[in-house]
């Protein structure tokens, strides 16, 4: 039985798509796998099951293996956002 502090599995993405945050629509391509920040800053995402939280102070130029379905446009103040698939 596995429990929340059970490692998660990180799947390496092999591909890459640019993201325009938005508060309405889930990402083009279904869930990522993760995302990158050319400039880094607040991204404000919804999980997979709909949480929407905002991750705070994500460092520019770091891969983040969180999967997410949608970058929201409001509270995420990052930049050149992709999303890992």
């Amino acid at each position: 039985m596995s429990s929340r502090l059970d490692p998660l599995p990180v799947k390496q993405a092999s591909d890459y798509v640019a993201v325009t945050p938005s508060d309405t629509a889930d990402l083009p391509d279904g869930k990522c796998v993760g995302i990158y920040c050319g400039v880094g800053g607040d991204v404000a995402v919804v999980s997979p099951s709909g949480n929407a939280v905002t991750i705070k102070a994500v460092p520019a130029g770091v891969p983040l293996f969180l999967p997410a379905k949608r970058i929201k446009a409001t509270g995420t103040t990052a930049t050149n956002i992709l999303a890992l698939y």
